[in-house]
């Protein structure tokens, strides 16, 4: 997906920015005014974007202002109401898991019942937005020093995080996981759309954020290099940021791991009164066998209690997203040495990720409506600014309630995925058939001084668009026969996460929210011609 759709498609972008001087409306307008929609579509899906993306943060400063806390909040679960015990719901998961859908979330037991707004959460993602705004206060083209730091930053922790990981115990277990291939997976079409999803949110193409930074750019700027060194270092820190995760991963995972056989051993020295020392890891299936034959009775009223314990089954266990970030995570930080340093330092590092995709995503809005003459020079950008950050801060109140995590999901798989592979389609294909391959080339040549080599050419006008339209109707097809949408929720008499169908509501919802941007393409193109049709009817009708 590198190969085939990062690479060329970055560098299509970056090129229509710089060649066009405009944000992603402007410029898709100059190259067809049939075209307008595009831009607007993807100033429609980043605008999605920011309104639930930032929620992220907002619980990324949660995590960090508890991580100064000793113990971890998140560490042991708390004493209920009696002080007697430890809380119910608490003891039916883990501590982390307790920590992060009840006392951060406060999550309902469905979408259904929406609850009322956590405060707490709500003042998180204000002072998120806050941030944001302080960052892009004087325009896009200053925010350029922000990602400096931002981009910077997480480098550093996680080279920490990599000299902390690689000498955890397991970790060999979790590289060895990670690097293990699954080649049946090749057959599966949601492991294509899963990368193709990856390589655009990480590259940010189909966004406009990449055309309205290129704008920025001097008109001689060698785009092309800098679509190469670009999507090499993406894809090269994915992997580094991997090394990291499921290094820490597999220390979880065989922590878990031997946690379990050493509550097994307890267990069975406990009720066959067998002598300290003559069960271990390694002789442990010999004397389940060996009891089970010889206490057949016994064993069978203990067996409800004996776990069956795999180091496999722990790392088969992976989740992704939000659960990753906050559960994974945490969980293996609580189980480190001086685990307040190891949490300060990652959910900085969350912190500066996030706010360097917020400057993105907000530079995708906010350029196409200061070029705007209508907006642009009526406003001044802070003022501009200061409104998109409010308006998208009021609507983000709806993620803090205790059904927003439900709406989060609803928005994080559905407001951009379908939406991003046609935006990107219909770009390619203006490019290369609207406005004209040779005529692209010509002004890549006037820009960087050569044209496009044959890579570039096939990739744009056949190998790119096919496999978005393959992609496109695998996600299609996978909807189909899915049939009902279904979600995630919260149990809390069972500690664990159950299967839902969507609401009716719901389901409009998500239509609206693919149909919002993906229409936009169409309306733009019929909303053009009807002005052309009247414009052509005046002018003959004053001749």
């Amino acid at each position: 997906m590198l190969i085939a759709e990062g690479m060329p498609l970055l560098y299509l972008e970056l090129a229509v920015g710089q060649r066009m001087r405009q944000g992603s409306i402007g410029a898709w307008k100059m190259i067809s005014p049939y075209l307008c929609g595009v831009g607007v579509a993807s100033v429609v899906v980043s605008f999605f974007l920011s309104m639930y993306y930032n929620v992220i943060n907002a619980w990324a400063f949660w995590y960090l202002f508890h991580s100064f806390q000793d113990p971890l909040p998140w560490a042991t679960c708390p004493l209920n109401s009696n002080r007697t015990g430890y809380e119910e719901e608490c003891e039916r998961t883990s501590s982390t898991q307790y920590f992060w859908y009840r006392q951060t979330l406060n999550i309902s037991p469905s979408l259904e019942a929406s609850g009322s707004v956590q405060w707490e959460q709500a003042l998180c993602l204000t002072l998120a937005w806050l941030v944001v705004y302080l960052c892009i206060l004087r325009g896009t083209a200053s925010t350029g020093k922000v990602v400096y730091v931002t981009a910077s930053l997480p480098y550093c922790v996680l080279i920490i995080y990599l000299i902390r990981g690689l000498t955890l115990h397991g970790a060999v277990n979790g590289l060895f996981y990670m690097f293990t291939p699954k080649l049946e997976q090749l057959l599966n079409p949601k492991a294509w759309i899963s990368a193709a999803t990856q390589i655009f949110f990480s590259l940010g193409l189909g966004f406009g954020s990449l055309i309205a930074f290129a704008s920025y750019n001097e008109p001689s700027n060698n785009c092309e290099r800098h679509a190469i060194i670009v999507s090499l270092i993406n894809s090269t820190t994915s992997i580094f940021a991997s090394i990291v995760t499921f290094s820490i991963y597999g220390f979880k995972a065989t922590f878990n791991y031997e946690s379990c056989i050493n509550k097994v051993i307890l267990l069975l020295l406990n009720a066959f009164d067998l002598e300290e020392g003559s069960l271990t890891a390694d002789n442990l299936s010999e004397k389940k066998d060996y009891l089970m034959a010889t206490y057949p009775q016994e064993y069978a009223q203990l067996a409800p209690q004996i776990k069956n314990c795999s180091l496999e089954a722990e790392l088969d266990t992976a989740v992704q997203g939000t659960g990753l970030a906050f559960i994974v995570y945490s969980e293996a930080i609580k189980n480190m040495e001086v685990p307040q340093l190891y949490s300060v330092l990652y959910f900085f590092m969350l912190l500066m990720l996030g706010i360097g995709s917020m400057l993105g995503n907000t530079a995708a809005i906010l350029t196409p409506l200061t070029d705007s003459r209508a907006i642009g020079a009526r406003f001044p950008k802070e003022v501009i600014s200061g409104v998109v950050c409010f308006i998208n801060c009021v609507i983000g109140l709806i993620f803090t309630m205790e059904a927003g995590n439900y709406w989060f999901d609803i928005f994080n798989d559905y407001a951009a995925t379908l939406s991003l592979l046609l935006i990107v389609l219909v770009e390619t294909i203006a490019v290369c058939y609207i406005y004209g391959i040779r005529r692209f080339e010509k002004d890549l040549y006037t820009m960087i001084g050569r044209k496009p080599n044959w890579y570039w050419k096939i990739m744009w006008a056949f190998v790119s668009p096919l496999l978005i339209i393959s992609l496109f109707i695998f996600y299609l097809t996978d909807y189909i026969l899915t049939g009902t949408l279904q979600y995630q929720a919260w149990d809390a008499t069972q500690g664990q996460l159950v299967t839902k169908d969507y609401p009716g509501y719901a389901l409009a919802v998500i239509g609206l929210l693919v149909a919002a941007s993906t229409m936009c393409i169409p309306l733009g193109a019929l909303m053009t011609f009807i002005r052309k049709r009247l414009k052509r009817e005046r002018v003959s009708t004053v001749a």
